[in-house]
C-alpha cells in the first residue's frame, strides 16, 4: 500500500506538486488522471526516488522509500515515462539484466522469463536487440523487467501512450491480473478509457492538486455529469485543461 501526505515539490518558482495527499491500497487499480503538466509524472518519480520531495511524507508498505530506498526499490516495479531499454541488448538481456540487480537465483530468473514472455506475447522479439522496437514492443519489454522480480507495488506512467489497440487490451488484461493478485497498481494516465477500463479509485489532478477523487460514479455524481469525460472537464475546472 501507499499513503502519501501533503507532497510537495517545486523547481525554481514553478511548484509542479502542491500538497498532494493520497492513498493506493493493495489490490485495487488506482489511476492518477490530469492533463499534461498537471504534476502527475513529478509525483510518480518522487514515489520511486527518482526526485526527493520538497515536503509532505511517502510510505510504500509502511516505509519512507527516501530513507529505505533499497528495501523499498525492491518491493517496487516501475515503468517510467521514458521506457529506457539498453539498446544494445536483446530483450531477454534487458529483463535478466533487473532480475539480477534484484538478486534473483539464475534458474528463478530464467523460469520468470519464460513466464513474463509468454504472458506478454514476446516470443517473437525476446532475442533481438531492442533497438528498433516498436513503441508496443518497448512498452512490453519496460514492464516485464519493471515486474520480474515480482514486486508487491507496480508504478507505471502513461504505459499505454502510443500501442495499437491490441497491445492496449493486452496490457489492461495483465494490470487487471495483477490486481486480482492483490498487487498494488498505480498508473498515471490522461485517457479516459484507461480510466474506465481499469481503475478502481481515480484521483484527479489538476495545477499540482487534487481537484477530486473516488471511482468512477462517485465522481459523476460530484460533477453532476453523464460521462467521465464531462466530469473531468468539469472537475478540473476548465476545457482548456484538455490542451496544456
Amino acid at each position: 500500500m501507499i499513503a502519501v501526505e501533503n507532497l510537495k515539490k517545486s523547481f525554481g518558482e514553478v511548484e509542479a506538486v502542491r500538497g498532494i495527499s493520497f492513498k493506493a491500497e493493495d489490490g485495487r487499480i488506482t489511476g492518477l488522471l490530469g492533463p499534461n503538466g498537471a504534476g502527475k509524472t513529478t509525483t510518480l518519480r518522487m514515489l520511486y526516488t527518482l526526485l526527493e520531495p520538497d515536503s509532505g511524507s511517502i510510505l510504500i508498505d509502511g516505509m519512507d522509500p527516501h530513507k529505505h530506498t533499497i528495501e523499498v526499490k525492491h518491493k517496487l516495479g516501475v515503468v517510467p515515462d521514458s521506457r529506457g531499454l539498453y539498446t544494445r541488448l536483446t530483450a531477454r538481456e534487458n529483463i535478466r539484466y533487473f532480475g539480477q540487480l534484484h538478486g534473483m537465483s539464475a534458474a528463478d530468473l530464467e523460469s520468470r522469463i519464460e513466464e513474463l514472455t509468454g504472458i506478454l506475447g514476446m516470443q517473437e522479439f525476446i532475442d533481438r536487440r531492442t533497438d528498433g522496437f516498436s513503441q508496443g514492443q518497448r512498452v512490453k519489454v519496460a514492464i516485464a523487467r519493471a515486474v520480474v522480480h515480482s514486486p508487491q507495488t507496480i508504478l507505471l506512467d502513461e504505459p499505454t501512450n502510443g500501442l495499437d489497440v491490441m497491445t492496449t487490451r493486452a496490457l489492461r488484461h495483465y494490470l487487471l491480473d495483477l490486481k486480482k493478485a492483490g498487487h498494488c497498481v498505480v498508473l498515471s494516465t490522461h485517457i479516459m478509457q484507461e480510466v474506465a477500463a481499469l481503475c478502481d479509485h481515480i484521483i484527479i489532478i489538476a495545477d499540482g492538486q487534487i481537484a477530486a477523487s473516488g471511482n468512477a460514479d462517485e465522481l459523476l455524481q460530484q460533477s453532476g455529469c453523464s460521462t467521465l469525460e464531462d466530469a473531468f472537464v468539469k472537475l478540473i475546472g476548465t476545457e482548456e485543461g484538455l490542451l496544456s
